[in-house]
Parts: structure tokens; sequence; C-alpha cells
């Protein structure tokens, strides 16, 4: 059985995203634990910046690899501002509840937690970012 096009161009951006998202969940992880070592009980804080770095690295890489096909005539700042509308929100309010949650009531280890966070937002921010953030250019006419 051959799964149609558009499905098979959909798992495949599918797989890109995520593993653009296992490369980024190591980088934020590994920012995160530098972070957390410098500043000790300060772990929202700390995730909060691990992420937007990681954001900026996981929009590099989108625009190079999981979505390189779908560049449009916006300047980099709009799709950079779109990216960190969609993902980006989706990734601070969704860490910043969910570690609150995991870390001062479940009371998991602070790398746990994330990556459980990272995780859950993840579904999310994939069809913002197919959706929205790296949508396909509206042709003129339309």
């Amino acid at each position: 059985m051959k799964l149609p096009t558009r499905w098979a161009n959909a798992l495949v951006r599918w797989a890109r995203f995520n593993l653009v998202g296992v490369i980024g969940m190591a980088v934020q992880l590994a920012l995160l634990a530098v972070f957390n070592r410098i500043a000790p009980g300060h772990y929202l804080i700390a995730t909060m910046a691990a992420i937007e770095l990681t954001l900026l690295h996981n929009f590099a890489w989108h625009m190079r690899y999981t979505w390189r096909d779908r560049r449009d005539n916006s300047a980099l700042a709009v799709r950079l501002l779109r990216f960190h509308l969609s993902n980006g929100l989706v990734s601070f309010i969704g860490n910043f509840l969910l570690m609150r949650v995991l870390v001062a009531h479940a009371h998991l280890p602070v790398l746990a937690a994330n990556s459980i966070a990272i995780a859950t937002c993840s579904i999310v921010n994939f069809a913002l970012s197919d959706l929205w953030a790296f949508a396909r250019a509206r042709p003129e006419w339309a």
C-alpha cells in the first residue's frame, strides 16, 4: 500500500522536525544544566534562557532543513517573528507551567521535568510551524 504523496511528505517533514527537535532538546537540556549550575534555585529563569537560545537554534535548522522548500519572499525577521509567536509562546508558556508543576509540586529533577515539558510542547509546535510559521506562500492572486 502506497501512501498518498501529501501524507508521505507530511511524514518526512514530521521526521525532520523531530530530528531537529531531538538535537534542540539536547541543546536546551545542556544549557539548562549550565544555567542551573550558575544560578541554583532559579530553574524557571534558567529554563526561559535555555528555551530562547534553543528557539534560535531550531529556527535556523528548520529554515535550512525541515521547511527549506517553503521559503517565501518575507524577510528573515518576519519568519523569525512568526516562529517566536508560535513555537516561542507555546514553549515559554508550556515549559513555565509544566516546570512549575513538575519541579515544585511533583518534585521531579529539573532536567527530567524539562524533558517532559519539551515533548509535550513539541506536538503543538509542529502544527503551528507547519500551518503558520513556515506555511506555504499564497499565490498573489488568491
